[in-house]
């Protein structure tokens, strides 16, 4: 039966302690300190989840190595709560919003991993995202002693193996095993419900069964947020969420369609992936408003000391001069040369692409009323350039609030937003399917049926 209901957006939320601008947290109003305070952070969830928002993400800059601390005492730092930790912390406090834990597979464990979203899943009723990470930092690889990084194409291929790995823990259980406990004949579970897992990999091996039920969503629900040709195909063939960046609507078009084109190859339906790209906004009574809040965050960077520019230093090199020719990073492939590309065809100083791009981290900046902002979301969700965005808030907390006071009930009018949440689980937020068990109706492989 085909559903009538009009298509609905997608909104999730990337928070941070001080908000996305690197000028927000010398802002009246910014959390005055560096230290984490989970109030903090449990009052900012809690008002993304009176927004009737999707979900909350939690991101992960893992690692400060011990040898660049120069100028430190001037950056801006993600110094925020290890992602599982305050995921569960926030589960017990909120009902419906879901939580996207950031987590690296460099850096864990199919097994470990496996069994901590599980119990997070169980824990909070069914509202866990898995934010798929396999980027690798120098400070990272130094914090965990990594002297020979993979490479970008190696570390794509353990994380595919890691995914479909984890998957199999998962329907390790079906989800009658432990539905028909019998005290009288002490039958606790059913044998015929469980699959061992025989794996051997290229990069794991494993012969275990996962020692928690199988999780209410089946799976987490899968972030991503690759841009590269690599992290493209990966989010095609893994990702239900994924946090796209793009400045023009021309790009996102773009992103949108070679994506959702890639994913018949994996026997997906487009429908099983919300493409949302990152939305920094600023909102005000009048445009001039907007764009005066917007220039005392821009007024407040600090350009002294290290210059990071998506991970290139370029400290050596004149402010207000080009971007040199620089050798392509490791990391972040595919935004490094979006940032290239822009600072080419508009001929952007480095200053420039530092409060244009760097500051954004290349995502769409629209300033202006809450019915510019609701415009321009509109623009681009009905234009086949998004499902959705992830809110990247410059100054947190107010421009959240503003944003959940002002914007949701303009989308709300317009009715492409929710009025009320409709099911209890992320994947029901998000109308993604609760994927099946393979076990439940696959044949058993060659090695489970010679033994």
């Amino acid at each position: 039966m085909t559903s009538s209901r009009r298509r609905q957006m997608a909104i999730a939320v990337f928070l941070t302690r001080h908000g996305h601008h690197p000028g927000a947290w010398r802002q009246p109003g910014s959390a005055a300190t560096g230290k984490p305070d989970f109030n903090y952070w449990a009052d900012l969830v809690r008002t993304a989840e009176r927004g009737k928002l999707d979900a909350a993400f939690f991101a992960d800059f893992v690692g400060q190595a011990g040898d660049s601390t120069h100028a430190i005492e001037r950056r801006h730092a993600f110094l925020d709560f290890e992602p599982l930790t305050v995921t569960a912390a926030l589960a017990s406090i909120t009902s419906r919003i879901g939580l996207v834990a950031t987590v690296n597979t460099n850096f864990e464990q199919p097994y470990a991993l496996a069994r901590r979203l599980a119990s997070l899943d169980i824990i909070s009723q069914g509202r866990i995202g898995w934010n798929i990470v396999s980027s690798l930092g120098d400070g990272a690889a130094k914090s965990f002693g990594i002297d020979q990084p993979a490479s970008h194409a190696e570390r794509y291929a353990r994380a595919h193996e890691f995914v479909d790995l984890a998957k199999k823990l998962w329907d390790s259980w079906e989800d009658r095993a432990f539905d028909d406990a019998d005290r009288t004949s002490g039958i606790y579970l059913d044998p015929d419900a469980v699959h061992p897992v025989h794996h051997r990999g290229e990069y794991y091996h494993l012969n275990s069964v996962l020692d928690m039920p199988r999780p209410p969503q089946g799976y987490p629900v899968f972030a991503q947020a690759g841009n590269s040709e690599v992290g493209r195909d990966f989010a095609a063939r893994h990702a239900e969420m994924i946090y796209a960046a793009a400045q023009f609507i021309e790009d996102a078009q773009s992103f949108y369609a070679d994506v959702k084109g890639r994913m018949t190859a994996y026997g997906r339906d487009a429908d099983a992936l919300k493409v949302m790209p990152g939305l920094s906004f600023t909102i005000g009574t009048s445009i001039q408003e907007a764009q005066d809040k917007f220039g005392a965050l821009e007024d407040a960077v600090d350009f002294t000391g290290l210059r990071d520019l998506m991970g290139q230093d370029v400290s050596g090199y004149p402010l207000d001069g080009p971007l040199p020719d620089l050798p392509e990073p490791e990391n972040g492939k595919g935004r490094w040369r979006q940032l290239t590309a822009l600072a080419r065809r508009e001929n952007l100083t480095i200053r420039q692409l530092f409060l244009r791009f760097h500051a954004v981290r290349g995502h769409r900046v629209v300033l202006g009323t809450a019915s510019d902002i609701a415009d321009q979301m509109q623009d681009w969700f009905e234009r086949g350039a998004a499902d959705g965005f992830n809110l990247i808030p410059p100054l947190l907390p107010s421009s959240l609030t503003d944003f959940v006071d002002q914007v949701v009930p303009e989308l709300q009018r317009r009715g492409i937003f929710r009025t009320e949440y409709e099911g209890t689980t992320l994947r029901e937020h998000l109308g993604l399917p609760r994927p099946e068990n393979r076990n439940v109706h696959a044949p058993p492989s060659a090695l489970e049926a010679a033994e």
